[in-house]
């Protein structure tokens, strides 16, 4: 199998090399150019052309949004945004998630052994995960990922013993979603009307850069979309995003639904877990509810996307044709928990039909 063709475009001398050692070291990848900034990128990209992109933000004569841009309307690359976790960083990484780049991963800060430390399998999997994701919407071949041990939804909420509470006027609907989700959850909350169901989404993301997406979501939607707090109401007109960190739930209290935000360990490698948010909703909402899961890598929110079914909700998996990677609803499907298969284009009109 050929070995993964890199480019590293970052401004730093220091994290140019430290980026090119981790991933050399990978026998699945190759660096085959580490470069200062886009211009020196494209032109040494006209001999070989990389399989993916670590592209930093700011830098010199041309800063990597533009770069971006110009990649996916010329010649679309996969590409992974190395950006530091600032509250400025954090919004141009939105603006570069939804121009095209496919994942995040986290610039060092503080010297190599704390990245070695803290970030080298995140590092190698956001390059492994996007080397395999199509941008038209993409192909699909399997990646390894045994970097962190494999906890369930058990270690957060046990699973339920009994049906779960009564339906009551209020529906919920539970989504989740990782790699390419970033731009189908703006290509789907966009076109919902301010009266639309309360929404609960857990999108894979690092902390500090959640705050930042739901706000640009909120800039652009009808609904009101924000980062989740420990016991925000969930109600009609809004959608609650999962803050990067931590794992939540859904909670009720009569008739009326609410999120608690709380820490935990990783649940299927992950924090927030889909499936520590499908296994609450299947608990405290059941057949009131509706689950979707869509484009990601892993099997994150099968388990629970099941627990779901079983409880009496409609569920629905994105399509393989509009994902761009197709692992979590595979796996969903491949386990039963998934009544429906549509197109990211009809999964808007789930959400507001009628059950």
């Amino acid at each position: 199998m050929s070995r993964i063709k890199v480019m590293v475009v970052d401004d730093s001398a220091v994290v140019r090399q430290m980026l090119t050692a981790l991933l050399d070291a990978d026998p699945s990848i190759e660096v085959i150019g580490a470069v200062v900034d886009p211009i020196l990128a494209m032109a040494r990209m006209k001999s070989t052309w990389p399989d993916v992109i670590v592209l930093d933000i700011e830098m010199p004569r041309m800063d990597g949004i533009t770069f971006l841009k110009k990649l996916m309307a010329e010649r679309p690359t996969p590409v992974v945004i190395c950006s530091s976790l600032t509250e400025k960083g954090a919004l141009t990484t939105m603006e570069a998630l939804a121009a095209g780049a496919v994942s995040i991963i986290t610039k060092p800060k503080i010297g190599v052994k704390q990245f070695l430390a803290d970030s080298c399998d995140d590092l190698l999997l956001a390059v492994k995960v996007a080397a395999q994701a199509n941008l038209k919407r993409l192909t699909t071949r399997r990646v390894s990922a045994s970097f962190v041990p494999k906890h369930t939804a058990d270690v957060i909420l046990p699973a339920a013993v009994d049906r779960a509470m009564v339906k009551t006027t209020e529906r919920v609907i539970a989504i989740g979603t990782s790699t390419g989700g970033t731009r189908a959850l703006e290509e789907i909350l966009t076109i919902l009307p301010k009266v639309s169901p309360g929404i609960v989404i857990v999108q894979h993301m690092p902390e500090k850069f959640t705050a930042a997406f739901a706000a640009r979501l909120d800039g652009l939607c009808q609904i009101e979309v924000k980062e989740a707090h420990d016991d925000d109401r969930v109600i009609p007109g809004r959608a609650l995003i999962a803050p990067g960190g931590k794992h939540m739930l859904l909670k009720r209290s009569g008739s009326h639904y609410h999120v608690a935000v709380v820490d935990g360990p990783l649940v299927n490698r992950h924090r927030p877990s889909v499936d520590v948010l499908f296994r609450s909703v299947a608990k405290f909402a059941a057949a009131n509810a509706l689950g979707i899961i869509m484009t990601g890598m892993g099997d994150d929110g099968a388990a629970g996307l099941l627990e779901m079914r079983k409880a009496g909700a409609h569920t629905v998996a994105q399509d393989e044709e509009s994902c761009v990677v197709f692992g979590m609803p595979r796996e969903a499907i491949r386990r039963g928990a998934v009544e429906k298969t549509v197109p990211l284009s009809a999964i808007g009109r789930e959400i507001l039909q009628q059950p």
